[in-house]
């Protein structure tokens, strides 16, 4: 459960989108990406420079877990929320329904909250909460910090560092009328650090918002990810209340403290 608390991350890393404020209008006519060499370039760049604007971040998420070998599907919605203020920033999630292959979609509470120092994961139908530490109390994570030892956080990441662990491509769009979105793909080095992870990572961002709309990602055991977003709201206003957790008092809890390395104070 902890990386899938950790995977929707990255999708925040991408609302920085290529645009913000007005909808972007799309050009007249556009060509296709090879035709351009700088336009992955400016992309990437786009992304990382946007990035450092972003304080608010609301979106419906449709997240699904397929894995073909086992022919099983998992499907859950919710909402994700996002809040950075001062230097301190706060990450939420909210699993209202899950969906296992078939069967009928069901009502199944799940929350995960990330508030800089402490994960928590508090499951209703379980009643049981997990607080992992992950940080120092004086010195908090930026949610995309902690994300991007996980998963590749477009915007957040260096474009540098990006080129290292994968190779990306703009993919091409069909010569006429402009693709409503813009597709980024990238594939995992063999000498990448996220080489067990995933095979391929796929991106589509919405060209009249900026915004993600869809991500797709593919494992070594080819297990899939595949992750829709809508009804995006940015930089609006979020009652503070959203980052607090309140675990009914019947919930057992299990808390996993920061793991420390050993001081060699006093050593040779």
């Amino acid at each position: 459960m902890y990386k899938l608390a950790l995977f929707p991350i990255l999708l925040v890393g991408l609302t920085a989108g290529l645009s913000w404020g007005a909808a972007a209008e799309p050009t007249p006519a556009a060509q296709p990406a090879a035709s351009d060499p700088n336009a992955l370039d400016r992309a990437l760049q786009s992304l990382q420079d946007k990035a450092a604007e972003l304080k608010t971040y609301q979106v419906n998420m449709d997240y699904v877990f397929k894995q073909p070998l086992l022919e099983s599907q998992q499907r859950r919605t919710g909402v994700l929320y996002y809040a950075k203020r001062d230097d301190r920033s706060a990450l939420r999630i909210n699993f209202q329904t899950l969906q296992q292959d078939e069967e009928k979609t069901r009502p199944c509470r799940q929350e995960y909250l990330f508030d800089g120092v402490w994960l928590w994961e508090v499951d209703y139908q379980l009643q049981t909460t997990t607080r992992r530490q992950l940080a120092e109390p004086n010195e908090p994570l930026d949610a995309f910090s902690l994300a991007s030892k996980h998963v590749p956080v477009l915007g957040f990441s260096k474009v540098e560092d990006l080129r290292k662990q994968f190779e990306i491509e703009l993919v091409a769009e069909p010569t006429g009328q402009p693709a409503p979105r813009q597709h980024l793909h990238l594939k995992v080095k063999p000498d990448s650090a996220y080489r067990d992870d995933y095979q391929t990572i796929d991106f589509w961002i919405d060209r009249q918002t900026g915004l993600p709309a869809e991500v797709q990602a593919v494992t070594p055991e080819e297990d899939v990810y595949e992750i829709t977003l809508t009804a995006p709201k940015v930089n609006a206003a979020l009652d503070a209340k959203l980052f607090q957790v309140e675990v009914p008092p019947q919930f057992s809890e299990q808390v996993i403290p920061l793991t420390r390395k050993p001081s060699n104070e006093g050593r040779p």
